[in-house]
Protein backbone atom coordinates (compact mmCIF):
# COMPACT_ATOMS: atom_id res chain seq x y z
CA UNK A 1 0.00 0.00 0.00
CA UNK A 2 1.29 3.57 -0.69
CA UNK A 3 2.05 5.75 1.67
CA UNK A 4 -0.43 8.02 -0.01
CA UNK A 5 -3.05 5.66 0.76
CA UNK A 6 -2.50 4.17 3.90
CA UNK A 7 -2.45 8.09 5.45
CA UNK A 8 -5.85 8.57 3.51
CA UNK A 9 -6.92 4.95 4.93
CA UNK A 10 -6.21 6.23 8.24
CA UNK A 11 -8.26 9.27 8.17
CA UNK A 12 -11.23 7.71 6.86
CA UNK A 13 -10.36 4.99 9.53
CA UNK A 14 -10.21 7.74 12.12
CA UNK A 15 -13.42 9.50 11.09
CA UNK A 16 -15.37 6.46 11.83
CA UNK A 17 -13.86 5.94 15.50
CA UNK A 18 -15.09 9.89 15.95
CA UNK A 19 -18.33 9.31 14.86
CA UNK A 20 -18.65 5.60 17.08
CA UNK A 21 -17.77 7.76 20.35
CA UNK A 22 -19.69 10.70 19.72
CA UNK A 23 -16.21 13.07 19.28
CA UNK A 24 -18.07 15.40 17.21
CA UNK A 25 -15.78 18.09 17.99
CA UNK A 26 -12.68 16.48 16.70
CA UNK A 27 -14.90 15.03 13.76
CA UNK A 28 -15.80 18.56 12.77
CA UNK A 29 -11.86 19.27 13.03
CA UNK A 30 -11.21 17.12 10.00
CA UNK A 31 -13.03 19.18 7.48
CA UNK A 32 -11.91 21.99 5.79
CA UNK A 33 -13.62 25.67 6.86
CA UNK A 34 -15.30 25.25 3.31
CA UNK A 35 -15.99 22.09 2.71
CA UNK A 36 -19.01 20.31 1.04
CA UNK A 37 -21.18 17.81 2.95
CA UNK A 38 -23.53 16.01 0.72
CA UNK A 39 -26.18 12.80 0.47
CA UNK A 40 -27.54 12.74 -3.06
CA UNK A 41 -31.45 11.35 -3.00
CA UNK A 42 -32.15 8.61 -5.76
CA UNK A 43 -33.92 10.03 -8.89
CA UNK A 44 -34.46 6.66 -10.55
CA UNK A 45 -33.22 2.86 -9.71
CA UNK A 46 -29.58 3.59 -10.50
CA UNK A 47 -29.11 7.43 -10.64
CA UNK A 48 -28.48 9.63 -8.19
CA UNK A 49 -29.19 13.35 -7.87
CA UNK A 50 -26.24 15.30 -9.38
CA UNK A 51 -26.34 19.11 -8.23
CA UNK A 52 -27.23 19.72 -4.52
CA UNK A 53 -28.03 23.10 -5.35
CA UNK A 54 -30.87 22.63 -7.97
CA UNK A 55 -32.25 19.34 -6.74
CA UNK A 56 -33.22 17.02 -3.81
CA UNK A 57 -30.33 15.45 -1.44
CA UNK A 58 -31.04 13.33 1.33
CA UNK A 59 -28.40 15.83 3.89
CA UNK A 60 -26.75 18.85 2.05
CA UNK A 61 -23.96 21.03 4.29
CA UNK A 62 -22.35 23.62 2.12
CA UNK A 63 -19.51 24.51 4.76
CA UNK A 64 -18.76 23.22 8.03
CA UNK A 65 -20.49 26.05 9.76
CA UNK A 66 -23.22 23.94 8.45
CA UNK A 67 -22.34 20.67 9.79
CA UNK A 68 -21.29 22.20 13.26
CA UNK A 69 -24.73 23.70 13.63
CA UNK A 70 -26.09 20.14 13.45
CA UNK A 71 -23.50 18.88 15.21
CA UNK A 72 -25.08 21.87 17.80
CA UNK A 73 -28.34 20.62 17.69
CA UNK A 74 -27.93 17.13 18.07
CA UNK A 75 -25.86 17.39 21.43
CA UNK A 76 -28.40 20.19 22.95
CA UNK A 77 -31.77 18.36 22.23
CA UNK A 78 -33.10 20.87 19.61
CA UNK A 79 -33.41 17.97 17.25
CA UNK A 80 -36.55 15.97 17.66
CA UNK A 81 -34.92 12.70 15.62
CA UNK A 82 -32.17 12.72 17.66
CA UNK A 83 -33.34 12.43 21.23
CA UNK A 84 -31.98 8.86 22.02
CA UNK A 85 -28.79 8.56 20.17
CA UNK A 86 -28.16 5.01 18.64
CA UNK A 87 -25.06 3.22 19.13
CA UNK A 88 -23.22 3.31 16.11
CA UNK A 89 -20.46 0.98 14.14
CA UNK A 90 -18.21 2.13 11.34
CA UNK A 91 -16.93 -0.01 8.89
CA UNK A 92 -14.31 1.58 6.27
CA UNK A 93 -13.39 -0.98 3.42
CA UNK A 94 -11.72 -0.88 0.14
CA UNK A 95 -10.46 2.19 0.06
CA UNK A 96 -8.82 3.03 -3.34
CA UNK A 97 -7.46 6.35 -4.72
CA UNK A 98 -9.53 7.56 -7.42
CA UNK A 99 -8.58 7.95 -10.49
CA UNK A 100 -7.94 11.36 -11.74
CA UNK A 101 -11.05 12.88 -13.30
CA UNK A 102 -13.10 9.93 -12.51
CA UNK A 103 -17.04 9.81 -12.02
CA UNK A 104 -17.43 7.64 -10.17
CA UNK A 105 -19.72 10.01 -8.00
CA UNK A 106 -21.94 12.72 -8.66
CA UNK A 107 -20.50 16.17 -9.22
CA UNK A 108 -21.53 18.48 -6.85
CA UNK A 109 -21.66 21.51 -8.89
CA UNK A 110 -17.78 22.62 -7.33
CA UNK A 111 -14.71 21.73 -9.53
CA UNK A 112 -13.11 18.94 -8.38
CA UNK A 113 -10.56 18.88 -6.26
CA UNK A 114 -6.89 17.47 -7.90
CA UNK A 115 -6.73 14.10 -8.67
CA UNK A 116 -4.51 11.50 -6.75
CA UNK A 117 -0.84 12.78 -8.22
CA UNK A 118 -0.75 16.12 -6.81
CA UNK A 119 0.50 16.09 -3.54
CA UNK A 120 -1.86 18.74 -1.62
CA UNK A 121 -5.07 17.03 -3.23
CA UNK A 122 -6.18 14.17 -3.74
CA UNK A 123 -10.01 12.63 -3.95
CA UNK A 124 -10.50 8.69 -2.12
CA UNK A 125 -13.49 6.68 -2.61
CA UNK A 126 -14.60 3.60 -0.08
CA UNK A 127 -17.35 1.87 0.74
CA UNK A 128 -18.82 1.90 4.21
CA UNK A 129 -21.18 -0.34 6.36
CA UNK A 130 -22.45 1.41 9.37
CA UNK A 131 -24.57 -1.45 12.33
CA UNK A 132 -26.85 1.02 14.21
CA UNK A 133 -28.25 -0.29 17.56
CA UNK A 134 -31.76 2.03 18.23
CA UNK A 135 -31.43 2.00 22.12
CA UNK A 136 -35.05 2.94 22.69
CA UNK A 137 -36.52 1.03 19.69
CA UNK A 138 -34.12 -2.30 21.02
CA UNK A 139 -33.49 -2.30 16.93
CA UNK A 140 -30.26 -3.19 14.54
CA UNK A 141 -30.38 -1.48 11.66
CA UNK A 142 -27.54 -1.46 9.28
CA UNK A 143 -26.79 1.53 6.40
CA UNK A 144 -24.20 0.66 3.49
CA UNK A 145 -22.79 2.26 0.65
CA UNK A 146 -20.33 3.99 -0.87
CA UNK A 147 -17.88 7.41 0.20
CA UNK A 148 -16.06 10.03 -1.92
CA UNK A 149 -13.68 12.28 -0.05
CA UNK A 150 -11.79 14.83 -1.48
CA UNK A 151 -8.92 15.76 0.40
CA UNK A 152 -6.40 18.60 1.04
CA UNK A 153 -3.10 18.79 2.51
CA UNK A 154 -2.74 21.01 5.03
CA UNK A 155 0.28 21.94 7.86
CA UNK A 156 -1.39 19.14 10.15
CA UNK A 157 -2.01 16.85 7.74
CA UNK A 158 -5.14 15.62 5.48
CA UNK A 159 -8.44 17.93 5.87
CA UNK A 160 -11.94 16.95 4.25
CA UNK A 161 -12.35 19.36 1.42
CA UNK A 162 -15.54 17.34 0.15
CA UNK A 163 -17.39 14.63 0.98
CA UNK A 164 -20.02 12.53 -0.80
CA UNK A 165 -22.10 9.68 0.65
CA UNK A 166 -23.99 7.20 -1.44
CA UNK A 167 -26.68 5.78 0.75
CA UNK A 168 -27.44 2.26 -1.26
CA UNK A 169 -30.01 1.46 0.87
CA UNK A 170 -32.04 4.69 1.65
CA UNK A 171 -35.47 3.10 1.58
CA UNK A 172 -35.16 3.07 5.99
CA UNK A 173 -37.57 2.91 8.49
CA UNK A 174 -35.65 5.06 10.44
CA UNK A 175 -34.21 8.46 10.85
CA UNK A 176 -30.63 9.14 8.73
CA UNK A 177 -28.03 12.01 10.18
CA UNK A 178 -24.94 12.41 10.16
CA UNK A 179 -23.85 9.85 12.79
CA UNK A 180 -25.25 7.31 10.89
CA UNK A 181 -22.96 7.55 7.91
Amino acid sequence: MSDLLAECTALLQREALLLDTQNWDHWLELFTDDCEYWVPSWKGEHQTTENPRSELSLIYYKNRAGLADRVWRVRHGRSVASAVLPRTHHVISNVTLAPAGSTGMPASGRPPVSGPMAVDAVAVDAYWTTHQFLVKENQVEVLFGRYRHELVRRPDGLRIARKTIIVLNDYLPARLDFYSL
